[in-house]
């Protein structure tokens, strides 16, 4: 939406504030804010700026989308948000930018707290990961848990350092340096640091920032940075897809930044778990009918770091209504005779990626006619494992699994 004729240019103004309040901001800065018709921030902010407010004010509500429309009807007068930091860094920035263009608005950032942790420590801010668990699930800090890695990570509270200690002492981290800094660039800033296995700091305040310094430690279990996690690392019944197969079958699905994978008939939601593992910004729905594998897919999804794949309990093709369309399918059961496969290629748009594996020679019957009607690649994948034999290793052959995969034209 543009603004009206008559309106400012750059109405909106997103002002970045540190713990050290009004003290810390320029004078445009603080120029803006008197000026502004309304002010926007949270009770904490608010308070910061009180002194110089001129207008009314507004504190976020939960969720903090629901204060947007307030602040869309004030369009044309003159309006300030407040935020922590850098507004456009995990910040309310971008959720505002999603109604006002970049030409209405004006920001003035002020440091980030990774930056101000960065410094403190003399880390290199380049050299860490930057996560934030602040309103996410703590879980999604685990495919940073890297060795010999330095992870940045902005807590939801005071609890949440604790919380994370724990985490990285059942996954294995417990030798990890934990850094609490607490109130940074304030007058009450304190950093604090502890082994995470011997955590044992109280009185944390809900404002603060965890850095971690990860050794390598053997027997830690780290996420690969390839596909084809360890099939022991997933609960399941056995419907799984196993690693060496779910390792070729994510190289044909080939996971792209930000992409939607319906992982069909999903067992242990192997698949759709390594795909959202492939980058953080990928996203997965997991069909499954079974309400107990559907359950160990939420499980599995949580201990291995991405606790926001979707899961929808139900039979396709039926349960497939309504969901967002995909950019990739995989089937991995199922796919004999009940429309699922219609119905998947139907979802995917132009330069979207079908993956179907089968064992049984029906679903070979239904993969090699789907493979002479849309071609791709129809290929029959056998694995084989030593077993003893007698006082001696030979080599047992699994099941072959065939496999069709077809980008659409």
């Amino acid at each position: 939406m543009s603004a009206p004729l008559n309106a400012p240019v750059r109405w909106l103004s997103i002002i970045g504030i540190g713990e050290d309040g009004v003290n810390g901001l320029t004078d445009a800065a603080r120029s803006l804010i008197a000026q502004a018709a309304l002010v926007v921030g949270g009770q904490r902010h608010l308070d910061l700026v009180v002194d110089i407010v001129n207008g009314a004010t507004m504190s976020w509500p939960s969720p903090l989308q629901d204060g947007i429309p307030a602040i869309l009807a004030r369009r044309g007068t003159q309006v300030a948000v407040i935020a922590t930091g850098d507004p456009f860094f995990y910040g309310v920035g971008s959720l505002l930018a999603r109604d006002v263009s970049a030409d209405e608005m004006i920001c003035l950032p002020s440091i980030s707290a990774f930056s101000l942790a960065a410094n403190r420590l003399g880390w290199a801010l380049q050299d860490c990961a930057l996560v934030t668990v602040h309103g996410r699930a703590l879980e999604r800090i685990i495919p940073a848990l890297q060795p010999n890695s330095r992870v940045l990570a902005l807590s939801w509270d005071g609890s949440t350092p604790k919380l994370l200690a724990e985490l990285l002492a059942r996954h294995g981290f417990g030798e990890t340096r934990m850094t609490v800094c607490e109130a940074l660039g304030g007058p009450a800033e304190r950093i604090r640091g502890t082994a995470a296995k011997d955590f044992a700091l109280v009185g944390v305040v809900p404002l603060n920032l965890i850095a971690l310094d990860i050794p390598a430690v053997p027997g830690a279990r780290i996420i690969p940075q390839t596909p084809g996690l360890p099939d022991e690392w997933f609960e399941h019944d056995g419907q799984i897809t196993k690693r060496d197969i779910r390792a070729v079958t994510l190289a044909a699905l080939a996971p792209r930044r930000g992409e939607l994978l319906w992982d069909i008939g999903a067992g242990s939601g192997s698949v759709g778990i390594e795909w959202m593992l492939a980058h953080p910004a990928n996203r997965a729905i997991a069909v499954e009918r079974d309400e107990a594998r559907a359950n160990r897919i939420a499980h599995n999804a949580a201990s291995l770091g991405v606790p926001d794949l979707q899961i929808v309990r139900g039979k396709a093709p039926a349960a497939l209504a309504g969901l967002p369309y995909p950019d990739a399918v995989f089937i991995g059961g199922g796919a004999t005779g009940n429309g699922v496969i219609a119905a998947a290629w139907d979802a995917l748009g132009s330069g979207g990626r079908l993956v179907v594996n089968g064992i049984t020679i029906e679903t070979q019957a239904e993969l090699t006619r789907c493979f002479k009607t849309h071609g791709g690649h129809l290929s029959s994948i056998q694995i084989s494992h030593a077993d003893p034999v007698g006082g001696f290793h030979g080599m047992r052959p699994a099941m072959p699994v065939t496999q069709w995969s077809v980008t659409k034209p």
